[in-house]
């Protein structure tokens, strides 16, 4: 990567990030310790993605929006296992999302200012609209638009907002394109 990626992510202890192919990171975003990110996908301005006690896994082609934060739970007494932060592929996380110790799985839209807590489960081809806390140990199941504090099962999603997932990531692939071509000038 001609932009020089590699001055936004910064090794922890004996874990350097690693990143997939064609990774956009904003040079005002910080990357930490124990993450993979997977090829053609972006973290965007003043995101933090922190896997400093634990693991972080983010798949290919999602995007992680502006003013994000991305960390873990780790192991301990209360907590033996710890709780990693796991994102699928194509996988949209709005502004102002924070993500801790939660699994994500695969064309998931989290709307902006959410925020989905340790434990909690996040099926594929789910909608989380914006503002809505998912809760330690919940889990929302696959098809799904999910509002609200707590988050409650709205409706169903229909054929058309399925379809939207890899479109969102298509269209931020791209664009984390133009922006490496604009740093690398």
């Amino acid at each position: 990567m001609s932009y020089q990626a590699q001055q936004f992510i910064r090794t922890f202890e004996e874990h350097t990030p690693h990143l997939g192919e064609r990774v956009f990171i904003d040079p005002s975003a910080i990357v930490i310790g124990d993450v993979s990110i997977g090829d053609d996908s972006s973290i965007w301005p003043n995101t933090t993605v922190r896997g400093d006690m634990h693991r972080i896994r983010i798949g290919a082609r999602s995007s992680i929006q502006d003013n994000s934060v991305l960390h873990i739970t780790h192991a301990g007494p209360y907590n033996p296992e710890g709780y990693p932060l796991s994102i699928g592929d194509e996988v949209t996380v709005a502004h102002s999302v924070t993500l801790h110790g939660c699994t994500i799985g695969s064309r998931v839209l989290i709307g902006m200012g959410s925020i989905v807590m340790d434990g909690a489960v996040i099926e594929d081809n789910v909608v989380v609209g914006a503002n809505s806390l998912v809760p330690p140990g919940k889990k929302l199941a696959s098809g799904w638009l999910y509002v609200g504090s707590p988050a409650k099962p709205v409706r169903e999603l229909s054929e058309g907002e399925s379809k939207y997932f890899s479109y969102s990531a298509a269209n931020y692939a791209k664009l984390k394109d133009r922006h490496i071509a604009a740093l690398s000038r």
